[in-house]
This record gives C-alpha cells, structure tokens and sequence, in this order.
C-alpha cells in the first residue's frame, strides 16, 4: 500500500467508526476538510466534525476507497460511502452513494481535502423532498462558481 493510500484508509476507517482524532492525524495542523453535507472544517474542527455530525446523524457506515491514485502534491480516489440515517425523516433507512475524493497533499498529510460527489442520490433514497434536494445543488453550485480553477469559466455580468 502506497503513502496515499494508506493515509485515505485511514481517514476513512477513522471516519466510519466515529475516531475524529486519526482523521485528524491524516490532514496538516491548517488542514481543510470540505464535507459536501456539513460544510468546511479546519485543524481540530476536523476531529469534531466527525465526532459530532457524522454519527449524530448517521451509522453503520462504510466508505470504501478504490483505486487510490497520488501525483505527488495531490491525491484522488474513487469512493463508495454508505450509512443508515438516523435522522427522524428518514430513519433506519440505508443511503448509498459514490464520489471522488481530492486531497492536495504536504509533507505527507492532507492539507485540503475535497469531494465531488452523487450526494443527491444518496439523500433521495432516504426520501429526502426536491425542496431539500434543491437546497443542497446550489450550495454545490455555488461553491464551484467560487473556486479558482472555475472562475475563466464564469461571465462577469457585462458579458
């Protein structure tokens, strides 16, 4: 198993049995996690986020990494993520959906890990409305249109 590999096991084996403090250990003290249902966390709000979002409101969770593959200053791997809810809407209900992690990586760690993932297929198999649903795409789309890499693609409004 290669460096990278080794370290998204076990930022997802650390995130599926609740230990927020080795998926912290994965990531630079300034270290970013950009969640794609709970939003960005920093350093140590990376442990809490775990502890405290992810299995509030989920669990029996797995995440499985496939094809992990490290160009040096960054990291991808294809991923399949499930968990039953414990939310009240959709309780006990299993969500199962598939994503590519990205994580730029410094002196061994992650230093900002992101995801593009089909989130909305997961949600609408715990019933979650189009209303919700909706919500959650233009958070997407937002935080895309902000991103450096997208900003030659977006028209100022005199174009």
């Amino acid at each position: 198993m290669n460096t990278f590999e080794a370290l998204i096991t076990n930022l997802a084996d650390g995130a599926c049995c609740g230990d927020g403090s080795a998926v912290a250990a994965c990531f630079t003290d300034d270290g970013i996690y950009h969640d794609c249902f709970y939003g960005s966390f920093q350093g140590q709000a990376i442990k809490d986020m775990i502890e405290n979002y992810f299995h509030r409101d989920s669990e029996n969770l797995v995440w499985d990494m496939h094809a992990p593959v490290d160009v040096g200053s960054v990291g991808y791997a294809r991923y399949v993520f499930s968990y039953d809810s414990k939310l009240p809407d959709a309780l006990g209900k299993r969500a199962v959906f598939e994503g590519v992690s990205i994580c730029r990586l410094r002196d061994g760690l992650i230093e900002e890990y992101r995801e593009v993932a089909h989130s909305i297929s997961g949600l609408q198999q715990l019933g979650f409305q189009s209303k919700r649903l909706i919500k959650l795409l233009a958070r997407e789309s937002k935080e895309l249109l902000v991103r450096d890499e997208s900003r030659h693609h977006v028209r100022s409004p005199s174009d």
